[in-house]
């Protein structure tokens, strides 16, 4: 992914929690490019800013519950 200009950040709310996010413009595909630097591996990318920030807070939403299931099943096998 080619980035231009400066990256933006924003804020987004899940669950009452606040992340971090990176918005950068995505010129090999259209569109923005977004991740949440907090939550390694959690990125996604939409047409308009707009639309990246509604996919990331799923996207966020999505790996916090991955990572409770991974939490319930370390604690089964302990």
């Amino acid at each position: 992914m080619k980035k231009i200009s400066q990256d933006r950040k924003y804020k987004v709310s899940v669950k009452g929690k606040a992340y971090d996010v990176i918005l950068h413009l995505d010129l090999e595909d259209g569109g923005f490019g977004v991740e949440c630097q907090s939550l390694p591996g959690c990125a996604s990318q939409g047409k308009t800013v707009e639309e990246a920030l509604a996919i990331i807070k799923d996207a966020i939403q999505g790996h916090l519950e991955v990572e409770a299931e991974k939490g319930k099943k370390r604690k089964a096998v302990a």
